[in-house]
């Protein structure tokens, strides 16, 4: 039973991230890069909000208590605003470095478009956030013990793989309307980004009630994701031919064939 909570869990949770990565990243080398460039970058804010959260717990001399609390509060609101600012960071290393590219060589078009980069870098932040906040519940699962048996949500396992599934589509979405901010120097796009990070966080505080946290990460999730696909580019047209696995040039084959 534990190894079956193990996959499944494992399956929710990394699934659509494996088959993004899969069918869109692995099969180009320079994408590839991006992607493993971006989890770096996310690792690097990981490793200064813990340099902070360190000092922090020497200054209060490891005080328990209600102090321990606002602490953690504390820590994670730094940590999203540190994850951010190494956004901004990637999105400004990535811009000089696809106009040095097309300094070098400007009749060929060998760098990607920054809506593919920031789907890909958001990809890469969104796996690395992924994995480093459900690995230790995730290996938790294969046992020793029963969730629930001592009054307990029994459904903790699997709250907490949507929980991460949403986080690492969250990234993907907010790395795409970010870079489209930075692009257009429109702020408060990235504000928006900011606060909608902000809000999905503090929401894990709210671990007795998995339920509210789960919807309503879940709406912010498709509200971003909508956001996304028009910045990208999509419009209705394009998504129901998605859905009818048409587009322009197959429709365009129909009509010479006939």
């Amino acid at each position: 039973m534990t190894a079956a909570v193990f996959f499944g869990c494992a399956f929710i949770a990394f699934g659509p991230a494996l088959a993004l990565y899969v069918f869109t990243i692995a099969t180009d080398p320079l994408r590839v890069i991006f992607l493993i460039a971006g989890a770096f970058f996310w690792l690097v804010s990981l490793l200064l909000s813990s340099v902070f959260w360190y000092l922090v717990r020497v200054i209060t001399d490891n005080k328990d208590g209600p102090i321990q609390k606002y602490l953690l509060i504390f820590g994670v609101l730094l940590s999203v605003c540190i994850q951010e600012l190494f956004r901004l960071a990637y999105y400004r290393l990535l811009k000089r470095a696809s106009e040095g590219l097309k300094s070098i060589n400007p009749e060929e078009e060998t760098a990607p478009s920054m809506r593919l980069l920031a789907y890909v870098s958001g990809l890469g932040f969104g796996i690395m956030s992924g994995v480093f906040s459900f690995v230790n519940t995730l290996s938790n699962s294969l046992g020793p013990g029963t969730v629930g048996i001592h009054g307990d949500s029994p459904q903790f396992f699997l709250n907490s793989a949507f929980m991460t599934l949403v986080i690492i589509l969250l990234h993907v979405f907010w790395g795409i309307v970010f870079f489209d901010g930075c692009e257009k120097k429109k702020w408060y796009i990235l504000l928006t980004v900011l606060l909608t990070h902000l809000l999905v966080s503090t929401q894990t505080f709210l671990s007795p009630h998995y339920g509210v946290n789960l919807v309503s990460a879940y709406i912010i999730m498709v509200l971003m994701g909508i956001w996304a696909f028009f910045v990208a580019g999509g419009s209705c047209r394009s998504l129901k031919l998605c859905l009818l696995c048409q587009d322009k040039d197959f429709l365009l084959y129909n009509q010479r064939s006939r």
